[in-house]
């Protein structure tokens, strides 16, 4: 049986909705064996998760996810290691998502090289733009990564200050 639950914790983007997945251990759902991120999402973020009726407010879960965000905010940590939740998005787009992952932290990528990465050039520069966009794990995977070709700010679904800010947090930007 899998329960959604939900948490809120600040930051300095604002006080971000944290959504997870507790999955039971075993067949008699007597145990969990602890949350699975499914998004994580900001005020005013277009496609931004919005809590739902039957969703379980449970802070507790979220502990060592809040943990790691608190050390990312403060510069302590320059990566999340927390578990994902499976199946979301398409093929594409998880192919698009895991190109993210593995820019690393402090530099950025243009939506040209993703496209590379994932065998979309070309014309497919604006599919991956659309799926980058479409990423429910914003800071956690790094969206905030990708740059226009020119080295400009382009398209952050929690806003271009967001961004910004973001990329100055790893030292990656003014």
């Amino acid at each position: 049986m899998t329960t959604t639950v939900y948490a809120r914790v600040e930051s300095p983007l604002g006080e971000l909705l944290l959504v997870g997945e507790v999955v039971a251990d075993g067949p008699d759902a007597a145990g969990a064996v602890g949350v699975r991120l499914r998004s994580l999402s900001m005020p005013g973020q277009k496609g931004g998760a919005v809590v739902q009726d039957g969703w379980r407010h449970a802070p507790e879960v979220f502990a060592e996810v809040a943990r790691q965000l608190e050390a990312y905010f403060a510069g302590r940590s320059t990566r999340f290691d927390v578990p994902l939740a499976e199946g979301a998005g398409t093929e594409f787009q998880r192919r698009v998502w895991a190109a993210l992952e593995s820019v690393p932290y402090g530099s950025t990528v243009s939506y040209g090289e993703i496209a590379a990465r994932v065998g979309a050039s070309g014309a497919g520069v604006r599919a991956v733009g659309t799926a980058i966009g479409r990423n429910p794990l914003l800071v956690v995977r790094p969206c905030h990564r990708v740059i226009g070709a020119d080295g400009a700010l382009r398209g952050y679904a929690g806003g271009l200050e967001r961004k910004k800010l973001l990329l100055g947090i790893e030292g990656g930007a003014d």
